[in-house]
């Protein structure tokens, strides 16, 4: 990172990133080149391992190109805010943000989708929620295992 001194070192300071923000946007690559997808997710962190939990329609590209090649970037930021000057130069933009590499995995046991999808859905929306196994055989769950991630913060 170029500029250490917005780098957000502390596990904590990075947890409340990930916890502030609600889309995350997976790069993958396929056949047709490089592909990103912005996407709600859930997360757990436990054991110092960061996992990221997205919900999608059964195929598609993005479908296709995670079965082909699971290696994905991960990109989320928040609290944006502009930031003024009296001249051009001196404009900026005020975010946290978190980016990392990971590999996505497909979850295909049903009890273990109820479980993403209940992280997802409160990260999302603050409730707790349950599924039935009608509910999650209409989708595809899967998780970003994530491997290595780094925050900044520009106030």
């Amino acid at each position: 990172m170029r500029r250490k001194d917005r780098e957000v070192k502390d596990i904590n300071e990075l947890m409340k990133i990930i916890d502030q923000c609600k889309v995350c946007r997976i790069a993958m690559q396929d056949k047709d080149g490089l592909y990103i997808v912005p996407m709600n997710y859930g997360y757990s962190y436990e054991d110092n391992q960061l996992v990221l939990f997205f919900h999608s329609a059964k195929e598609g590209r993005k479908i296709t190109a995670l079965k082909d090649n699971s290696d994905v970037c991960i990109e989320m930021d928040c609290q944006h805010r502009l930031i003024t000057g009296d001249e051009a130069c001196q404009y900026s933009y005020s975010y946290k943000s978190i980016i990392g590499n990971g590999e996505a995995v497909f979850i295909d046991d049903v009890e273990e989708i109820k479980k993403a999808m209940s992280i997802l859905m409160k990260h999302q929306t603050g409730k707790d929620f349950s599924f039935d196994d009608r509910m999650v055989k209409g989708v595809a769950v899967f998780k970003v295992v994530v491997n290595s991630f780094t925050g900044k913060y520009h106030p």
